[in-house]
């Protein structure tokens, strides 16, 4: 269990900054990787915001994942997430276009949304929370910090604190996208998609930090 503990940790993109403090913007892939997960839904919404047109947004919304693919491809850089994005923009699409409502484009998202909230109560349950996966692999801990007890609270509590925010989404945006308003669904789905995320992970990091690096660092 450690040892794929260790691998999903140095896959999840979490890194820490030259302080030694977690670096927000490069753990979400940086300003091309917030662009990359804000803008297809983006225009999605405002194309049918103002066209009312749901073939069109979802032809917007897929040559703008697809762009970003290519973009990457050329470039030269890493393809996961770039990739990962189109394909869950295809599948956001299929979906809306199955069905014919332009709110359903935003369906797959809730239900991704609610398995990562029943995964993270899991890990808490069985006492490997996911936060002290990702936090305790960046900060050298490895798994050792199971074997501590106050280790083990602070990373659970870290960890509820990402499920909020998870959770925070969903009793939001489910009562938007019942009301079919998809131009507050949309506005929401970004302001509370990757830089609600991020604050969240910020968040995670600082109530799980160890005793000795609190006292190291300075007030704010």
């Amino acid at each position: 269990m450690g040892a794929f503990a260790n691998q999903y940790a140095a896959k999840a993109g979490v890194r820490q900054d030259a302080s030694g403090r977690i670096d927000v913007l490069q753990s979400i892939g940086g300003v091309r990787g917030l662009a990359e997960s804000i803008l297809p839904g983006l225009l999605f919404t405002i194309v049918f915001t103002v066209s009312r047109d749901l073939s069109l947004s979802l032809i917007v919304a897929l040559a703008v994942a697809a762009v970003f693919t290519v973009v990457r491809l050329f470039s030269r850089t890493p393809l996961t997430q770039a990739l990962s994005g189109l394909v869950g923009v295809a599948i956001c699409a299929f979906v809306a276009n199955q069905t014919g409502n332009a709110e359903d484009f935003f369906l797959p998202g809730f239900i991704t949304n609610a398995a990562y909230i029943v995964g993270m109560v899991i890990s808490i349950a069985i006492r490997w929370p996911l936060a002290g996966l990702l936090f305790g692999f960046i900060r050298g801990e490895g798994t050792d910090w199971r074997k501590n007890a106050s280790r083990v609270r602070a990373y659970v509590l870290a960890t509820w604190l990402i499920v909020a925010v998870l959770a925070l989404r969903l009793i939001v945006q489910v009562p938007l996208y019942l009301a079919d308003n998809i131009a507050a669904l949309g506005a929401t789905r970004v302001a509370m998609g990757v830089p609600l995320y991020a604050l969240g992970l910020w968040f995670a990091w600082l109530v799980s930090r160890p005793a000795a690096q609190k006292e190291q660092d300075p007030p704010a």
